[in-house]
């Protein structure tokens, strides 16, 4: 089987104490991802320092 692959990147917003990111705007992409299907397979956080993130980027397959 042959797969093709998607990455999504959502950036963090800037908060008081640095990168977060908005739960909710995650979750509909994801949901849309999956209804199109999408499959997750990985995510992951880039670091911004202190603890704080810059981006969370998730990668999805689907079959050809």
């Amino acid at each position: 089987m042959r797969w093709e692959y998607k990455t999504l990147k959502l950036p963090a917003s800037k908060g008081f104490m640095g990168g977060r990111f908005d739960q909710d705007q995650l979750d509909a992409q994801l949901n849309e991802l999956g209804k199109s299907g999408w499959e997750l397979v990985a995510a992951f956080g880039t670091a911004l320092g202190h603890g704080s993130s810059r981006d969370i980027v998730a990668v999805f397959k689907r079959p050809r």
